[in-house]
């Protein structure tokens, strides 16, 4: 009965341990500023809501071949591995954003907002 009693104690404080080091990760910044010729203003604290980060996120191996995302992974600057920005958010974010059904979020102006 002790054993047991103290295997439960011990295994709950282990999962509330294990559970706020998750809660505690660093998600990244909720907004993503690309300086780029018409400049991206992105919610990835909106996207991290719906989607999981694998989707967007990858490494690559030693022989520069994509490997896809584990959790845990260090995640560098976007341009650290990708020459054209533009290239890879219009066919990521805009094949994404046409899936969802929503025409608007096709639209330059949606990532592209015009300056006031």
């Amino acid at each position: 009965m002790k054993k047991t009693l103290i295997s439960s104690v011990a295994l709950a404080f282990l999962c509330v341990v294990g559970l706020a080091g998750v809660s505690m990760a660093d998600k990244g910044p909720a907004d993503i500023h690309f300086d780029t010729k018409k400049p991206v203003q992105f919610p990835h604290a909106e996207h991290q809501g719906r989607m999981e980060c694998k989707v967007c996120h990858h490494s690559k191996d030693d022989a520069g071949k994509k490997v896809e995302f584990v959790e845990g992974q260090a995640i560098g600057k976007c341009a650290s591995c990708h020459d054209k920005l533009k290239d890879v958010g219009h066919k990521l974010c805009k094949t994404c954003h046409k899936e969802s059904g929503n025409k608007k979020l096709t639209k330059c102006g949606t990532c592209h907002p015009k300056k006031k």
